[in-house]
């Protein structure tokens, strides 16, 4: 599967999202388009025109939409690994790490990916989208390891993080969000007006959360839940600080993704030791070792 056909079948709907400079004119955009469109469009518009004075009782359907949107835009700058094996491995991981946490399901189920990237990251988007690089997983010595950065991720999106970062930076913009299903009812001239219009406010929201990263205390509350979902799993949250060791060795002035979005490695191991107490090394168990060695060869 390549990038085209993991967007393609995540069936990712054009996002609109509305920049201060138009926000005033969507309103008889709307008003226009829902004279011609069907009526499951038409209610989807009409969806987005009440959204327009904020962000105010998002949906968990919407937060998909909205959560798909940014993974295309994800998607746009970062490769698909084609690692069949690490793929699988950590969706299945992934999926049951999620079943731990306090938020099991959303509207979309969680969908986790590994990025063909050296550089130590991950992201996630709202509803259930996490990614994270080959450069991060180079960082993971153990299944126990790999379990911490995903519930980490995990810990972000039940806590709706991702969600909350747009809402700030939508509220500061006076814009706000909409992302529309069945595009394909658009045609011609119109689809163009409204893709075009709107192309521009998602990759600036999205870079936003590419780059700047979520605030400490967001952070801190990721570890706190990563801490929970490994405990509840069995797994030994004594590999978190594992992982930020890993991670600390190998950041430079130059890094980015986690160097440069994240508090630092040294910060957030203080943070864990507070919330695990003393830290031991974790101690190996074979049949997680031998999977996870056969599951990443060649990552």
């Amino acid at each position: 599967m390549n990038r085209r056909q993991f967007i393609k079948g995540l069936g990712l709907a054009a996002p609109l999202l509305l920049s201060p400079l138009v926000s005033r004119a969507v309103a008889g955009l709307f008003d226009e388009l829902t004279d011609v469109l069907p009526d499951e469009v038409t209610a989807m518009l009409k969806s987005g025109k009440k959204l327009i004075s904020g962000f105010q009782d998002i949906t968990p359907e919407q937060e998909h939409y909205i959560g798909r949107s940014v993974a295309a835009v994800i998607l746009s700058r970062y490769r698909y690994c084609n690692h069949r094996n690490g793929q699988r491995y950590v969706n299945v991981m992934g999926q049951a790490l999620a079943q731990a946490s306090d938020r099991p399901e959303t509207f979309g189920g969680y969908h986790f990916l590994i990025l063909d990237s050296d550089e130590i990251n991950a992201l996630s988007a709202p509803g259930g989208f996490v990614f994270v690089t080959r450069g991060l997983l180079g960082c993971c010595g153990s299944e126990d390891a790999m379990a911490s950065v995903l519930a980490h991720e995990i810990g972000h999106v039940q806590r709706k993080h991702g969600l909350q970062a747009i809402q700030k930076s939508r509220i500061t913009e006076g814009a706000t969000a909409l992302a529309l299903t069945g595009t394909a009812t658009l045609s011609g001239g119109k689809l163009k007006e409204v893709t075009q219009a709107f192309d521009d406010s998602i990759q600036d929201i999205t870079t936003t959360m590419i780059d700047s990263g979520y605030s400490r205390s967001f952070e801190e509350e990721a570890d706190h839940d990563a801490v929970v979902i490994m405990q509840r799993m069995g797994y030994d949250p004594d590999a978190i600080i594992d992982v930020l060791n890993a991670m600390r060795m190998r950041f430079t002035p130059q890094s980015t993704g986690f160097a440069r979005t994240h508090p630092s490695p040294t910060d957030r191991i203080n943070n864990v030791l507070a919330m695990i107490g003393t830290y031991h090394r974790p101690t190996p168990i074979k049949p997680r070792c031998d999977r996870f060695a056969g599951m990443t060869k060649g990552l």
